[in-house]
């Protein structure tokens, strides 16, 4: 590793993945990774142990579930320096060797990092395609998981925003046993959960420290494949907690890309919350986990506006969810209260609740009234891709949104709004999209014992 007093971009010719270990006694994880010969990068992790926690197959699946979190986690840090060449240590996902990864697990890897770090590098100019090999070799014994025998129930990756608390209102209705889940410590997401009268899990991550201090330095930096780790992290804890479902809440507005590169490279913020992602990551767990592990989104065959119609029923959490991702950093939130007022995720909800809500209700909820201040019309344009490109954050389609602001133009209670009515002739021919676009439809791995159980079925 090197870095000048100059403050010279720190470098490296090798990625090692060290080791993965967990004390049982504590619940505590460690992920071990290093540049070249460098010391050791350790990120930290608490998961909630079991009393019972003593079946040698569980144990060993955990262990594969560990390994996997381990590579996928990698991510963090190799993309600090892209350091060309990889080593990994022998361990239950690896048995036969330090050079590379069976060729399934390699594959998945590559296209994960690749594909999630999509944001990364169109931001920095990067081309991954030329520096981002992940070395293979023919698969063999490994990666022949079976069941488990895990136990009914689900895991719910809960956010503090609307879509994990639909999908956690939807598996009560359908009398699902569910644990809201959380990895971090946010008091926002335990005051939102509260609500719900459900105990919140906690699961800790710490990255290692050594990270900010390479960022600090100049080291490449930017957006990663975040739900990946968590869907990972979520594994790890189902196969603690003996669970047969995790449960995440990304919809099929996160299957389009945010924009294009010139040379017609798609780029999604949100790969790692797409259908193609979680079928991927679904097959490496039943092959290398256990096979009656499953993984998937329960809102997959909506839209983000029919998430949002579903959420707006949803009263109680109104006044303590959040959507505004600059409550959500691992360094604390960058905001006092719920929400900012100007950022996308702020517009695109108070966008997505107007239909349902009156201007007063959304008003009390986001803090201000978005749409009738003209400093927003070109985040809402954005938001519409009308002239501008879609924004780097995890909102609703671009169809949506101009939908939904024609349906505002001619709903007597908006369309006098500012921003409404400048964008009203620009959006005309999509007053009819709407409803459409909130009926359910596309793909989905959603199991089929819950075929109409779900509100929206």
């Amino acid at each position: 590793m090197s870095a000048s007093p100059t403050r010279q971009r720190p470098s490296a010719e090798l990625f090692r993945f060290l080791d993965a270990q967990f004390d049982p006694g504590t619940g505590q994880a460690q992920l071990a990774y290093a540049f070249d010969d460098g010391p050791p990068l350790v990120e930290k992790l608490r998961f909630p142990v079991p009393a019972s926690w003593q079946d040698s197959a569980r144990i060993a699946a955990f262990e594969r579930a560990l390994a996997l979190l381990h590579l996928v986690a990698g991510v963090s840090y190799w993309k600090a320096t892209l350091a060309p060449r990889f080593e990994f240590s022998p361990g239950p996902l690896n048995a036969h060797g330090q050079d590379a990864l069976p060729e399934p697990l390699a594959n998945f890897l590559e296209s994960t990092w690749r594909l999630g770090l999509g944001e990364f590098a169109y931001v920095n100019d990067l081309d991954l395609r030329s520096r981002l090999h992940i070395p293979s070799r023919p698969g063999s014994a490994e990666g022949k998981a079976g069941e488990l025998g895990l136990r009914s129930g689900a895991l719910v990756a809960i956010g503090g925003g609307k879509d994990s608390l639909v999908s956690l209102e939807a598996l009560r209705h359908a009398q699902i046993p569910v644990r809201p889940t959380v990895v971090g410590a946010s008091s926002l997401i335990a005051e939102t959960v509260a609500v719900s009268g459900l105990p919140l899990l906690r699961i800790e991550r710490h990255l290692a420290p050594e990270l900010l201090a390479l960022n600090e330095a100049g080291a490449w930096n930017g957006h990663v494949p975040v739900t990946a780790i968590n869907m990972a992290i979520l594994a790890c804890a189902a196969v603690l907690l003996d669970t047969r479902w995790v449960v995440f809440s990304n919809e099929r507005s996160a299957e389009e890309p945010t924009l294009h590169t010139p040379d017609g490279e798609p780029v999604n913020h949100q790969y790692s919350k797409s259908l193609a992602f979680e079928r991927a990551f679904q097959s490496v767990t039943r092959r290398y986990v256990a096979s009656d592990l499953r993984v998937f989104s329960l809102l997959r065959s909506l839209g983000e506006a029919a998430v949002t119609r579903q959420f707006s029923r949803l009263r109680d959490y109104h006044p303590v969810f959040s959507s505004c991702n600059r409550n959500f950093h691992r360094d604390g939130a960058r905001i006092d209260g719920r929400w900012c007022g100007d950022c996308p995720k702020c517009r695109f909800t108070t966008l997505a609740l107007a239909p349902w809500l009156t201007p007063a209700e959304v008003t009390a909820i986001v803090g201000s009234n978005l749409l009738d201040d003209p400093a927003q019309e070109t985040g809402f344009r954005e938001l519409a891709a009308l002239g501008h490109d879609k924004p780097f954050e995890c909102v609703g389609t671009a169809e949506e949104s101009r939908a939904l602001l024609a349906r505002l133009s001619a709903d007597p209670a908006w369309c006098e709004f500012e921003v409404v009515k400048r964008l009203a002739s620009e959006v005309q021919d999509q007053a009819d999209r709407l409803e459409d676009l909130l009926s359910p439809a596309g793909p989905n791995d959603i199991p089929r014992s819950l075929d109409g159980m779900l509100p929206w079925s």
